[in-house]
C-alpha cells in the first residue's frame, strides 16, 4: 500500500493547499502531512526538496511527486476511482471539469481583493470587478444545486468541484459578502464539515 504525503502552505491563507487537503479528508483518504511556512527563509531554503515547481501544495505517492491542485485531484481520481471524485455521470463530469477549470484559471478580481484569511473578519467595499467575479460564482453554485439536488454541488458526494470552491466559502465569509439563499444554503454545508473545521483549527492556531 502506497503512502500519501501532501506538503501544503499556511492553513490561514494557502487556499490552493486547502484544496486537495479537504478532498483527501472528506473522501476518506489515509495521508500524512507536511506544513510549510510559506514566504519564510526555512520554506526558500526547504521547498525544492519536496516540489518541482518550488510551490504547495505537492503530493508525494511513494516517490511520485505530483504538484498543482488539479493535477493532485485528477491524480487522487484515478487512484481512487471508487471514491468517484468526479460525478459518474458523462454530462455532470463535464460540467463539473468545467468549473473546477475556471475557478482554477478565473475569478483573478476575486482574489485579489478578497485574499485568504480563514481567521480573518473584514468590513470593506467589494470592488465592481471582485462583486462581477462573486456572482458568476454564485450563479455556478446555484445552477448546480438545483439540477444535482445538492446538498453538495453534483449531488449528495463531496467531490473535486467542492474542493475546489471551498476556500471561496472561506473567503466569502471572512469579508461577509452578501449572498443568496442557495449560495448562503452551499456556504454552511461546507463550512459545517468536521473537516473544513478542522483545517480551521490548525489556521487559529498558526495565528495563535
Amino acid at each position: 500500500m502506497s503512502e500519501l504525503t501532501l506538503v501544503i502552505g499556511n492553513k490561514n491563507i494557502s487556499s490552493w493547499s486547502f484544496r486537495p487537503w479537504i478532498l483527501l479528508k472528506q473522501s476518506g483518504i489515509s495521508f500524512q502531512e507536511i506544513p510549510m511556512k510559506l514566504y519564510t527563509p526555512e520554506y526558500s531554503a526547504s521547498i525544492d526538496k519536496y516540489s518541482p515547481s518550488g510551490k504547495v501544495p505537492v503530493l508525494n505517492d511513494s516517490g511520485l511527486q505530483i504538484w498543482d491542485s488539479l493535477s493532485i485531484s485528477e491524480y487522487l481520481a484515478e487512484k481512487f476511482p471508487e471514491k468517484e471524485l468526479w460525478p459518474k455521470d458523462t454530462a455532470a463530469r463535464a460540467q463539473a471539469r468545467s468549473i473546477v477549470a475556471e475557478m482554477h484559471s478565473g475569478f483573478s478580481a476575486m482574489r485579489t481583493h478578497l485574499g485568504m484569511n480563514y481567521c480573518g473578519r473584514f468590513n470593506k467595499e467589494i470592488p465592481a470587478d471582485a462583486l462581477k467575479d462573486i456572482t458568476r460564482v454564485q450563479a455556478i453554485w446555484t445552477h448546480c444545486l438545483e439540477s444535482h439536488g445538492g446538498p453538495f454541488l453534483f449531488g449528495k458526494k463531496f467531490g473535486i468541484a467542492d474542493a475546489f470552491y471551498t476556500p471561496v466559502v472561506s473567503r466569502f465569509l471572512t469579508y461577509g459578502v452578501e449572498l443568496s439563499p442557495k449560495a448562503l444554503e452551499y456556504v454552511n454545508t461546507i463550512s459545517g464539515l468536521v473537516s473544513y473545521q478542522f483545517w480551521g483549527e490548525g489556521a487559529k492556531a498558526e495565528v495563535g
